[in-house]
């Protein structure tokens, strides 16, 4: 299947505002690249605090109606929008491979973990269910809700263009919100063809929008006052900055940082399918995954029987056009990111690592100005080196040997980033152990990338979460609501006089 026409040219992107497509206004544009070929496919608006501004007040316009209807109601919206993005899941699929250059099957798949979490908030009736107490005191009952928060926002980064934002504006549209969504400028226009399916399923024009933009967007949303809540993902310096500003601004926020996800692989483990979870947790989607494996931890003597079969792996890798039915790694994102992940590979050779497998210049036959970047494989790595423990976000997989579990524990526990973990192994006290004690907010066992399904919710600890929240699942209702209680009584039961003493359950 080849990408769709209407993806491939040279239409510029806008922004969506009041439920129809508005061009940039501001001058500023940004080219959006097609990474398989190397050339420029359009430009991309870059929105001012005036348009970011002109979303807001759409958003705010349109959301006391959509809050005040009922929770059912705005179900049956989503409803619709799940059957349109299930009849449009390939075309989707097909625009991501085009602006990110993830192979198709793997979009294939992001757009339906996105979908999943589109079913869960359908559930939304249920899901608001609040508590109630009969005579909690004498004469007196105390019931709870969960009532919207009003404009809430969303700013997501280029490595998932429709999965991560669905972790974000279904539930916060099924509670009652109105939501931004500020997507990444490198890919964006899956948030366009959202927003559109969101309209045909009968969603009220102003209650989704889209700003396309850079620093200057993020930066109006948030202090912008109507803004209530910030959504974000990306990497943990910005996390942290896009925390600290929004908080200051009296914003409820979840920012989603950075990652270094080890995956553990002890000597008794099933060594074909702990190579298997390597190659396509550490390689797949070029490794511009938060949930990428880019640290092996070999332990005992597995790291001599394994490293030369990864080494095998690594370099038959099926690097080619990303829409081919048997790819397996596609390009990388931009041209800058390439160069990034490439210096990359050259620091670790600096830094004294062994570079087994060295992906720096990949050519794909009739692609050759395609953003490629070969699997790369380096062992005797030291949790000293800069490519142990700063996220490259490219196909490259680090190998660090260890003498046990306990040891293994401590190096991932002693890493900044807690976002996910896994373990291999055929032993259940040590998978366990392992789940029980690693500090990490996903583990798996036996599982390489153990990204929660829809009604679990997504979130790591230490720098790789700023917020209290993860995000989706009931978590994500959550952080999308604000609990009211009320506490009633009526005047036949009121005694005469004033009370001057804390009420009590007497």
């Amino acid at each position: 299947m080849g990408a769709p026409e209407t993806f491939t040219a040279t239409t510029d992107v806008g922004h969506y505002i009041g439920g129809r497509i508005v061009a940039g206004a501001s001058g500023r544009q940004q080219p959006v690249w097609n990474p398989s070929t190397g050339r420029v496919a359009r430009q991309v608006a870059l929105a001012s605090a005036d348009e970011v501004a002109a979303a807001v007040a759409s958003a705010k316009a349109a959301q006391p109606a959509w809050g005040d209807m009922p929770p059912i109601r705005r179900a049956r919206v989503l409803n619709a929008f799940l059957q349109l993005m299930g009849q449009h899941r390939d075309t989707l699929a097909a625009m991501i491979t085009a602006e990110h250059g993830k192979v198709f099957s793997d979009a294939q798949g992001e757009v339906t973990r996105g979908i999943d979490i589109v079913e869960f908030a359908c559930g939304i009736p249920q899901l608001l269910k609040g508590d109630f107490t009969d005579q909690v005191s004498t004469d007196i009952d105390n019931w709870t809700l969960r009532q919207p928060l009003g404009v809430v926002a969303g700013i997501t980064p280029f490595n998932f263009p429709c999965m991560v934002p669905c972790w974000m504006f279904p539930v916060a549209l099924a509670c009652g919100n109105a939501f931004i969504l500020k997507p990444s400028e490198r890919d964006p226009s899956p948030s366009l063809f959202m927003a559109d399916l969101l309209k045909q399923a009968g969603l009220p024009d102003g209650v989704f929008n889209v700003v396309q933009g850079d620093k200057v967007a993020v930066d109006a949303l948030l202090v912008h006052p109507d803004v209530r809540a910030i959504s974000f993902v990306g990497s943990t310096p910005i996390a942290q900055t896009i925390y600290e500003t929004g908080a200051r601004h009296g914003k409820r926020v979840q920012a989603l940082g950075g990652a270094k996800n080890h995956l553990v692989v002890m000597p008794d483990a099933d060594i074909d399918q702990a190579v298997d979870g390597l190659i396509g947790a550490g390689y797949g989607s070029a490794g511009e995954r938060c949930m990428a494996i880019s640290v092996a931890v070999l332990v005992g003597d597995i790291g001599d029987r394994i490293v030369p079969r990864l080494a095998e792996r690594a370099k038959a890798l099926k690097i080619k056009d990303p829409m081919a039915a048997d790819a397996e790694m596609g390009p990388i994102v931009t041209p800058q990111a390439k160069e990034r992940i490439e210096g990359y590979i050259d620091l670790g050779v600096k830094e004294g690592a062994e570079l087994v497998v060295d992906g720096r210049g990949c050519k794909v036959p009739g692609l050759e100005g395609g953003f490629f970047t070969g699997g790369t494989l380096f062992d005797h790595v030291r949790p000293s080196m800069r490519i142990y423990r700063e996220e490259i976000f490219g196909p490259v997989l680090s190998c660090v040997r260890v003498k046990d579990l306990a040891e293994a524990v401590q190096l991932v526990n002693a890493h900044e980033f807690g976002n996910g973990a896994a373990c291999y192994t055929s032993d259940g006290h040590v998978a366990r152990e392992f789940a029980r004690r690693v500090q990490i907010g996903m583990v798996g066992i036996n599982v390489p990338i153990p990204v929660p399904m829809a009604w679990h919710g997504f979130g790591g600890w230490k720098r790789s979460l700023f917020g209290d929240m993860h995000a989706y699942g009931e978590e994500g209702v959550r952080f999308y609501t604000r609990q009211k209680s009320v506490m009633q009584r009526w005047p036949q039961t009121i005694a005469k006089g004033a009370e001057f003493a804390m009420p009590t359950s007497k």
